[in-house]
């Protein structure tokens, strides 16, 4: 697919600056061998099976379900939330009776969240609500709230000193953050902060990380003097809240949502219970935090 878009932004650049060319027969002549080389990349692609390509790692079970092929697909952007919804989903009941298997899709980037949560291929997905709402997909998929976790500020957290939110201190500093560009906490707080201090790569060295972990690694590693994350409880074994600095009070927290094209209130029961059992069980303080949408027993 990323051929045919190259090749339609070529046409359309070519077809924009008639410049280039002086006669109508050399523009014919450009279509036609357009048309040609598309008409050969999809004879070829039909050598292959029909499937998106997988930029992250996928879980996949079977529930013993005969007679039935739907498999049911989440969108995880956490690796050991993704094993617990994998194992869970697998042995629920309610799930036994209405697919056959289980795919979940470990998020590797704001690519994959877009064509996830965009295309509306996922029926279960852990996301922010800004991702739902930029793509419209409650309303184009019926992507509904289950449960949420709590918003939290965002920091600048340095190593041996308290971060000063100046443009004298930060220039020439080493500063960690996401290479998610739809991160509030790790890309995009930060980025406004430095704009509005008139800061930009020229004059600060930006360094990019795929995680939050990553970022915490750098920062201990030394790799970077400064870090934009969330401040996790458990970051106090390790850093000092002392050394750091907020940049926004609250940032919308990870959320729950749920395909709901039809009124399948037992798989939205079914489905919330195990979110809760997952946060119940989960390791890190933050994801033990969970509020659920009315509308099942507890």
């Amino acid at each position: 697919m990323k051929s045919i878009y190259k090749s339609l932004i070529h046409l359309v650049v070519f077809l924009t600056d008639l410049r280039i060319v002086t006669s109508v027969k050399w523009i014919i002549l450009a279509m036609v061998a357009l048309l040609c080389s598309l008409a050969s990349y999809y004879k070829n692609s039909m050598l292959y099976d029909d499937i998106l390509p997988q930029t992250g790692q996928t879980l996949t079970c079977n529930t013993g379900l005969s007679g039935n092929k739907d498999v049911f697909s989440a969108y995880i952007t956490d690796g050991r939330i993704a094993e617990m919804v994998s194992e869970r989903l697998c042995s629920d009941s309610t799930i036994k009776r209405q697919y056959s298997g289980i795919k979940v899709v470990i998020g590797q980037s704001d690519y994959d969240t877009f064509r996830y949560i965009n295309h509306g291929v996922v029926d279960l997905a852990l996301v922010k609500s800004n991702i739902v709402d930029a793509f419209g997909a409650d309303k184009i998929y019926g992507l509904t709230k289950l449960a949420a976790h709590p918003d939290y500020p965002a920091f600048f957290i340095a190593l041996r000193e308290k971060p000063l939110l100046s443009k004298e201190y930060l220039l020439g500093k080493r500063i960690g953050l996401l290479d998610y560009p739809s991160s509030r906490s790790g890309h995009i707080v930060p980025k406004t902060v430095l704009h509005h201090m008139g800061l930009t790569d020229t004059n600060v060295d930006i360094i990019y990380y795929s995680s939050h972990k990553e970022l915490r690694r750098a920062l201990l590693a030394g790799e970077v003097d400064i870090i934009s994350t969330y401040w996790a409880e458990e970051d106090a074994d390790t850093f000092s809240k002392n050394y750091t600095s907020p940049l926004l009070e609250s940032v919308s927290g990870m959320q729950w949502y749920l395909k709901m094209q039809t009124q399948n209130t037992d798989l939205f029961c079914a489905i919330q219970s195990v979110i809760y059992e997952i946060a119940t069980t989960h390791p890190r303080p933050y994801y033990k935090n969970i509020t659920l949408e009315e509308g099942c027993n507890k």
